[in-house]
């Protein structure tokens, strides 16, 4: 029996998701997958980010179904489970038929075949069950929450902690669903060629020079092939606009490039060095940022082989991303809580690294901007915090002054100011502000 090639691509990226820590975004975007026709491309990542998003409550219901333990089923045999599950329940267009029996023969396609009638047989009776779509209440408690959204107990626990329940089960929602997509527009004639292109286009949410798709395939076009559209968050182009103006510019850890383009857009004479680690995405950038005045190297943040010092610095650092689980679900189940091997320890220590070798490239009476696209007080305030005990050349400028210029400005369309602010710092709740989650920070050496 031939398989689709939309669930065996989905099965593959799923396998390599658990297996090899790979990221879903990457994934469906990687050069195999881009073979795929625009419907099989479409129906491989519905099923990709949907197993992704909805991880918990799958396995939950296997589990009601199977005579064995998930924790001693193969991961072959549990992927193709959780890849029909999520068929079952929320693909009302998908024949019943066909998303069981692609999943068994994909089990059989793995050298599972001794497990196919196991498959089929749990499979059939999850069929029966005609379970509806779940909905995600106005949850009393945080374990309530935790279960109808699928997210970890212990990250639904902590949000709640910091922003209140009501406000967490917006985050949870959020990521449940697929984002919108956002661009930054830098004129008329390039919205105007869109619209040409089949692309509708929406007002941003947060900002007036973003655009929300409403309909078409923006990486379809010829100006995102060629590079002249670049799908950005508009919480991500918010903190590059923090920066503000100033020469020379220095954007620490640039990839993939969409803010160093922002700020090579502000500042369109002003020199602007982006540092990447990694040579090929450093490469890549360059596709992203054609702009003249943007130099780009592959160096180390921690240790930059620069003597200048800057105006202004931008350091938008690597972190847990939890900010962004509604485009990387696959994060929330791999984070563990601090102190069980916790990646946010790690993650703090190499933050504030970078943090303090940048504090060192910033000239007298200039700014830094740090920034993460997380949720998590480990990664934003204790690192501004620690940074800034250990230096006294440095204060904390209040967003709100870089706030109000940009809403002078016309630039900033959010009415509510202080709903982005937590204390000097922004700060963005997905489900409450038009965006993902980031944190930043605003520090001047004095």
């Amino acid at each position: 029996m031939s398989i689709s090639p939309a669930r065996v691509s989905a099965y593959e990226m799923l396998l390599r998701v658990e297996r090899d820590g790979a990221y879903s975004s990457e994934l469906l975007h990687a050069p195999k997958y881009a073979k795929l026709s625009p419907v099989d491309h479409a129906l491989a990542t519905e099923l990709v980010m949907g197993v992704l998003r909805w991880r918990s409550l799958l396995d939950t219901r296997i589990a009601a179904h199977s005579s064995q333990k998930l924790t001693r089923l193969d991961l072959e045999v549990l992927i193709a489970l959780r890849l029909a599950c999520y068929q079952l329940i929320f693909l009302d267009r998908v024949p019943q038929h066909a998303a069981v029996n692609e999943c068994v023969e994909l089990v059989k396609r793995a050298r599972k075949r001794s497990a196919a009638r196991f498959v089929n047989a749990l499979l059939r009776k999850l069929a029966s069950e005609k379970a509806q779509r779940p909905e995600i209440p106005k949850a009393s408690d945080a374990a309530a929450l935790s279960e109808a959204s699928a997210h970890p107990r212990w990250l639904v626990d902590r949000w709640v902690q910091a922003f209140g329940l009501e406000p967490t089960r917006r985050i949870c929602e959020y990521n449940q669903q697929t984002p919108e997509t956002s661009l930054r527009i830098s004129g008329p004639a390039l919205e105007g060629k869109l619209q040409s292109e089949s692309i509708t286009l929406a007002g941003g949410g947060l900002l007036a020079s973003a655009r929300r798709v409403t309909s078409g395939k923006i990486t379809q076009t010829e100006l995102f092939r060629r590079g002249r559209v670049a799908i950005q968050d508009e919480g991500s182009q918010l903190v590059a606009l923090l920066v503000g103006q100033g020469s020379p510019i220095l954007d620490c850890c640039a990839a993939p490039g969409g803010k160093t383009r922002v700020l090579a857009q502000q500042n369109s004479s002003a020199m602007i060095v982006a540092a990447e680690l990694h040579p090929q995405r450093a490469r890549l950038m360059r596709k992203l940022v054609s702009e003249a005045n943007v130099h780009i190297v592959a160096a180390d943040a921690r240790t930059l082989p620069l003597n200048a010092r800057f105006d202004r610095v931008l350091v938008d650092v690597p972190c847990s991303g939890t900010g962004t689980l509604a485009r990387n679900p696959e994060i929330k189940w791999r984070l563990r809580p601090p102190g069980e091997n916790s990646g946010l320890v790690d993650l703090q220590h190499t933050q504030i690294e970078i943090l303090q070798s940048a504090m060192q490239r910033v000239a007298p009476g200039g700014r830094l901007v740090y920034s993460t696209c997380s949720l998590e007080p480990e990664e934003n305030e204790q690192v501004i915090e620690k940074a800034m005990a250990a230096s006294s050349s440095f204060r904390v400028v209040h967003c709100r002054e870089e706030l109000e210029r940009l809403r002078g400005e016309k630039e900033l369309t959010w009415p509510d100011l202080d709903s982005l602010l937590n204390g000097p710092y922004l700060r963005t709740i997905p489900g409450v502000h038009a965006c993902d989650g980031f944190f930043a920070a605003i520090l001047e050496k004095v």
